[in-house]
């Protein structure tokens, strides 16, 4: 799942993660809202979410707020990364503080930055398209 407001990022990074061979269907939301309502209401939940920290209404940080309270348990929990353009030292120290996020990954998402996190959460990147 992609959550990002950002149409043109959106557009990119379903274009890399489609054409890295390791997703059968991508979910795009362009709000922390729109997202948080898919997965409450979805069977099929997302197991890698990428977001982004700067959106209007509600930002990445509260979104991991009331993900957090989502009677989820670690099987059907989602590997969390939080790709953004922020250089803040702030954001980035306050995501290694948080237990639902995995990584903090500066935007844009490539081929090599997917194959490092499926590698690291998933499995073995084999067959990935680099």
């Amino acid at each position: 799942m992609l959550i990002d407001d950002d149409e043109d990022d959106n557009f990119f990074h379903q274009l890399v993660a489609e054409e890295s061979g390791i997703t059968e269907s991508i979910r795009i939301a362009e709000s922390a809202q729109d997202a948080l309502d898919v997965i409450r209401n979805s069977d099929h939940l997302p197991e890698l979410i990428f977001l982004d920290i700067n959106m209007p209404k509600m930002n990445g940080w509260e979104f991991i707020e009331e993900y957090s309270r989502l009677k989820l348990d670690s099987a059907t929990r989602a590997v969390i990364i939080m790709l953004t353009t922020s250089m803040n030292p702030m954001d980035l120290e306050k995501s290694k503080k948080s237990p639902f996020i995995a990584a903090f990954k500066t935007k844009p998402l490539n081929a090599e930055m997917l194959a490092e996190i499926y590698e690291s959460f998933f499995q073995s990147p084999e067959g990935i398209k680099l």
